[in-house]
């Protein structure tokens, strides 16, 4: 009966976890010896050793959990805590945006949440090591459909989730950080520990995620058409759901590479390198085509972030036209952002004085360098 209720297993470790009282006269200064083992006997030492750095220094100010569920984080009483740690692991959480808006709204701004996660990246190498060649990539495939196909389909997810209740969900380094930005956190350390990924989450602002977000193949993607308005423009998935919401980390943590790209792009998946690759991903922007929204040649519709990045000058000019399918960049083929802004600025000015016959030139040359030269974007 009790397997139906966890959250009455959790309150019944979480009172041996965070006592009430404390005969350890120390305990505002080092964590109390059977809470310290209690900790280390779930996550292991190392594990431990990561929390305690990044907590508070006052272990009294740590509310340390070991829970799937947010009922017991609902029961905190809001700013009593400076730091939440859950030994559970990311995967097993019943429901993830709303148990990491719920840890959101227990903290004061500025307060640490430390969590876990295994990634797919290291699911998919422990599933391939349990059984010989061909036999284990048969299961991987098996596995695949179950766990990552099956959620997503509308005529299996129901199912899907009423049998695993969310436990062992397959999750990507993307899409968990993700996940943390869009429910107002922003990650400040991670690391590696026992093939699992130790995370530092610092509350910043409330959540902002989207309440409809979309895991599917085909996504609306918010950018900056003409005059400033909002457009959404239709593309097939590159990247790991939720991958919007890590712009700002993923340009702060990563440099530029030719072209403008980001070097070592965690969030793109494997099949959506292929498809930029051959941009197979751009063909539903036709749509956008169709409605208007867009024009064959001209400069990228931009997200705000990226936006943001121009000189004010560029952010001007760029707002003065529609968007196009067909970038100049594919024309210059500009190595650095510097180099970028050069080549739009140029386009945006022949433009203003010849828009057809810019337009023309531009697609010409374009079509010279894809299909003469083979250039690419990547």
């Amino acid at each position: 009966m009790l397997t139906k209720f966890p959250q009455f297993i959790d309150r019944q470790i979480e009172e041996l976890l965070n006592p009430e009282n404390s005969n350890d006269t120390n305990s505002d200064h080092e964590w109390n010896v059977d809470r310290k083992k209690l900790m280390i006997d779930e996550i292991g030492e190392e594990a431990f050793k990561f929390i305690n750095e990044h907590a508070t220094q006052i272990p009294k100010d740590v509310f340390v959990t070991a829970t799937r569920t947010r009922f017991n984080i609902d029961n905190v009483e809001d700013d009593r805590y400076k730091s939440i740690v859950n030994l559970k692991r990311v995967n097993d959480f019943r429901r993830i945006n709303k148990y990491f808006k719920s840890v959101n709204a227990k903290l004061p701004e500025g307060g640490i949440f430390i969590n876990h996660v295994e990634t797919h990246a290291v699911r998919k190498n422990r599933l391939l090591k349990k059984l010989y060649k061909p036999f284990n990539y048969m299961y991987y495939a098996a596995d695949v459909v179950l766990t990552r196909i099956f959620p997503k389909l509308k005529l299996t997810k129901g199912l899907y989730f009423h049998i695993t209740q969310g436990k062992g969900r397959v999750l990507t380094k993307a899409e968990t950080f993700g996940r943390l930005y869009s429910c107002g956190f922003e990650v400040l350390e991670e690391r590696n520990i026992n093939n699992l990924l130790h995370f530092v989450a610092r509350k910043v602002k409330e959540p902002v995620f989207d309440n409809t977000p979309t895991y599917g193949p085909l996504i609306k993607l918010k950018r900056l058409g003409k005059d400033g308005k909002t457009i959404k423009v239709y593309k097939f998935r590159t990247m790991y759901p939720f991958s919007e919401y890590l712009q700002q980390y993923i340009f702060e943590k990563n440099n530029l590479k030719e072209g403008g790209k980001i070097k070592n792009d965690f969030r793109i998946s494997h099949e959506g390198k292929i498809m930029r690759k051959y941009w197979i991903d751009e063909l539903p922007m036709i749509y956008n085509f169709i409605k208007g929204e867009m024009k064959l040649v001209g400069v990228r519709p931009l997200s705000s972030h990226y936006f943001s990045l121009y000189p004010k000058e560029l952010q001007e000019k760029r707002l003065q036209v529609k968007p196009g399918l067909i970038p100049p960049f594919y024309a210059d083929m500009p190595k650095t952002l510097e180099e970028i802004v050069a080549s739009e600025m140029k386009y945006l000015e022949a433009y203003q004085k010849a828009p057809l016959k810019t337009d023309i030139e531009y697609c010409i040359k374009i079509a010279k360098n894809i299909l003469l030269r083979g250039k690419r974007s990547c």
